[in-house]
Formats: structure tokens, C-alpha cells, sequence
């Protein structure tokens, strides 16, 4: 067993130590029993760079699909392009209205205790934005994540790459082949910007991306190969929000609204998040409340892990990966 491992086994006990070695443990369990695991993001998870650790769960086949939220999508890049741009305030906590001001007059972005400099991306924008051009031209529109995966083709890009390779998560599933699932484009930078071109008239017209209903289509059918082959699918949330409840969904659309009974319920559920279950979130939502909404049953394992996910989850990985 390695260090992070045995560390995990001898000191997470109890509470959401406990929790959080319970789920990884199960996550290995699913994997060992030829599963699948499908992994949710919200928040600002690759501002925090978590492709350190995720990146090479995706290379390891520990990770098999992913939605997020284009926020997450586009930022994970944005650190591959502009990490050396990035500004760091460890002093967040404490800034006045003025000094947030001064900030913006920087051209900061200011994420916790993190900066993105507005022109994130700017060197590559026009590169998208031809791709985006030509899409709409065509009458040929992608998806989302479609796009970024071109964009990392294109045989000269990786002058433009601040952080290695392998700390790109995006980059690692663009190498793996995985399809990436981001609800919600439009809000995002890259959604704004997409629409500004739209208006500007440098894009043809917003159809050259593709609707949230068709990645629910593409998800559908996705899950019932997966079904008909005996294979079961893992679902693990990072946050809530659109980037989990989007796909979520997916099993409920099957057995009530397409009417196919013999779909299977997700086969292991597991969250990080610290919302409160009183406010009627779904963010804060136990994982019992989702048996009665047809996405698991009743011996689904399921865990609930109140925490901060850019401590946890990098844990969890590396459980999971054997570090």
C-alpha cells in the first residue's frame, strides 16, 4: 500500500474521514467488478487545478465520462494556456471593495484566492472563433468540448501550453477519447464570447453549437449500451448544480419518460459539497431523497462527504490510484 493510502487506512476513521475512505474504497470496488465511473464538476475545480490529480485518473481508466460546467470546461485550458498569468491573493479574505476594484483595473478575475487575467485565451480566441465560423458555415455544429478537442489538434498549439501535459485533465480526455457533457454554455466565458461573435457577426449564427437536449440524447444512449452490456455506471459529484443534475436525470428520462423499465439505477453515488439540506437544493440533497426520484435504489452504495472538494478529492484520486 503507498503513503497517501496507508495514511487514509490508518487515520480516516470516523466522521468524514471515514466517509470519504468509505467511498474510495467503493469506487475501486465498482471499478474491480468491471464498472464504469462517470464524474460530475461544479465549482472551480480546474482553477484549483485539480487535472493534477484528475488528469491521470482519466489516463488510468478510473474515470470513463465527465460533466461539467463550461466554466470548468474552458478554465481548465485556460490554466494550460495561462497559467504563468495567474495571480495569486492568499490575503482574499481581507480585501476591501477597493482593493477588488484595483484588481479589475489589472485585468483580474478574482476566484478565492485566485486571479484569472481577463485575456485568458485571448492568443487562441481567434482560433475558436474560425472553428466556431466554419461550423456555423457549414451547417455542421459540435458540441462544447468538440471544439476544445480541435482546438488541441491543431499541430501548433502546444507552444501556447504553460503547465505540462499532464496537468491538463481536458487534455488527458481528449487523448482517452471521453465525452464531456457541459450544460449551460452560455454561462461561461467562452459562451459570452461565442455569443459576442454571434452578434458581431463573425459567426454565422448560434447554431453552431449544439443544444443541451442533444448532449442529453448523446448521454441516453450512451448509458443504455452501457446497461445492455452488463456494465454498471458510477456516478461521483463534485458540487451540485447543473454539471450533476443534467446527467442525473438521465436515468429517471429513461424509465419514465422513454419507458424502458429495465434500465439500471446508477450503481454507486458518492458527493462532496457543503450546501445545507434544509434550503431545498440540489446540491444539498442526501443521496436518499434521489431513490424516490428513480435515479438509485435502495441498496445503491452511497456516500455524502460535507467537505471541501479540493482537499478531498485530490484524496480520493489518489486511493483510488494507489499513491
Amino acid at each position: 500500500m503507498s503513503s497517501i493510502s496507508r495514511f487514509m487506512e490508518t487515520n480516516f476513521r470516523h466522521f468524514n474521514a471515514r466517509e470519504t475512505l468509505d467511498a474510495a474504497k467503493a469506487w475501486n470496488d465498482l471499478l474491480g467488478r468491471g464498472g464504469k465511473m462517470f464524474l460530475t464538476m461544479a465549482g472551480a475545480m480546474s482553477t484549483c487545478e485539480l487535472g493534477i490529480s484528475l488528469a491521470e485518473m482519466i489516463r488510468q481508466d478510473k474515470v470513463h465520462a465527465i460533466s461539467c460546467t463550461a466554466a470548468n470546461l474552458e478554465e481548465d485550458l485556460f490554466n494550460l494556456f495561462n497559467h504563468n498569468e495567474y495571480k495569486m491573493v492568499p490575503e482574499y479574505r481581507d480585501l476591501s471593495p477597493e482593493a477588488e476594484k484595483a484588481l479589475y483595473d489589472q485585468g483580474f478575475n478574482r476566484v478565492t484566492d485566485t486571479c484569472i487575467p481577463e485575456g485568458v485565451l485571448r492568443q487562441v480566441q481567434r482560433r475558436i472563433s474560425k472553428l466556431w465560423a466554419a461550423a456555423a458555415e457549414a451547417g455542421e455544429p459540435k458540441f462544447p468540448y468538440e471544439y476544445m478537442y480541435a482546438l488541441l489538434d491543431q499541430p501548433d498549439i502546444a507552444q501556447f501550453f504553460q503547465i505540462p501535459e499532464e496537468h491538463s485533465w481536458v487534455l488527458a480526455a481528449k487523448e482517452k477519447g471521453l465525452t464531456i457533457y457541459s450544460p449551460g454554455f452560455e454561462d461561461s466565458t467562452l459562451g459570452n464570447i461565442f455569443c459576442a461573435e454571434v452578434m458581431q457577426g463573425h459567426v454565422k449564427s448560434h447554431n453552431a453549437i449544439r443544444t443541451g437536449t442533444e448532449q442529453m440524447e448523446v448521454l441516453a444512449k450512451w448509458y443504455t449500451e452501457q446497461g445492455k452490456a452488463g456494465t454498471p455506471i458510477g456516478f461521483f459529484q463534485i458540487g451540485g448544480g447543473i454539471a450533476a443534475d443534467f446527467p442525473i436525470c438521465v436515468v429517471p428520462m429513461l424509465i419514465q419518460d422513454l419507458e424502458l423499465e429495465d434500465t439500471p439505477f446508477w450503481a454507486y453515488f458518492a458527493q462532496i459539497g457543503d450546501s445545507t439540506t434544509s434550503y431545498g437544493s440540489y446540491s444539498g440533497a442526501v443521496p436518499n431523497e434521489k431513490i424516490t426520484w428513480g435515479k438509485l435504489d435502495i441498496d445503491t452504495p452511497r456516500f455524502m462527504i460535507n467537505s471541501d472538494a479540493s482537499i478531498v478529492a485530490p484524496l480520493i484520486f489518489a486511493y483510488v490510484l494507489g499513491w
